[in-house]
C-alpha cells in the first residue's frame, strides 16, 4: 500500500493527529490514506460523548474496547482519524465533533466539503 501524499486540507504538510489511543489507516498517528482505504479515515477529530452515542447508534460502537483487536475503546477528549463519510452524517445530523484541519488528510475534501470542515474547526488559522 502506498500512501497519498501527507497533505492537509490547507495544502500544508500533514500534521500528526495522535497516538494515544494509536490512529490513521496505517496506525501512525496520522490521517494518512491511500486508494485500499475505503473508508476515507481522513477527519482529524476530538471524540465527544454526543458523537460517540451517536457512532455507537448508528452502528460503529468506537467507545468498547476491542482487546482482540488492540483496540482500547475511545472517550470524550480523543484524538481520532474519522471517516470522511460518517463525519459528514454526524454534521448532518448536528452531532459532528471537533476537527484539526491542520492533520485532516486532504484527500477528506473528495467526501466533506471545507466550509463543513471549517464550521466545526478548532485550529485557530483556518485560512
Amino acid at each position: 500500500m502506498t500512501p497519498d501524499p501527507s497533505l492537509n486540507v490547507l495544502n500544508k504538510p500533514l500534521a500528526l493527529c495522535g497516538t494515544h489511543p494509536v490512529t490513521g489507516f496505517f496506525r501512525d498517528g496520522h490521517c494518512n490514506t491511500c486508494a485500499q482505504d475505503q473508508g476515507s479515515h481522513t477527519v482529524f477529530a476530538v471524540m465527544t460523548a454526543e458523537f460517540l452515542a451517536y457512532s455507537k447508534y448508528v452502528g460503529n460502537d468506537l467507545s468498547t474496547p476491542r482487546p482482540e483487536f488492540g483496540f482500547v475503546g475511545l472517550t470524550p477528549g480523543d484524538p481520532w482519524c474519522l471517516c470522511a463519510g460518517r463525519f459528514l452524517q454526524a454534521a448532518d445530523e448536528g452531532c459532528a465533533p471537533k476537527v484539526n484541519l491542520a492533520a485532516t488528510h486532504l484527500r477528506a475534501l473528495d467526501i466533506v466539503p471545507l466550509e463543513t470542515l471549517r464550521t466545526h474547526a478548532i485550529d485557530s488559522d483556518t485560512t
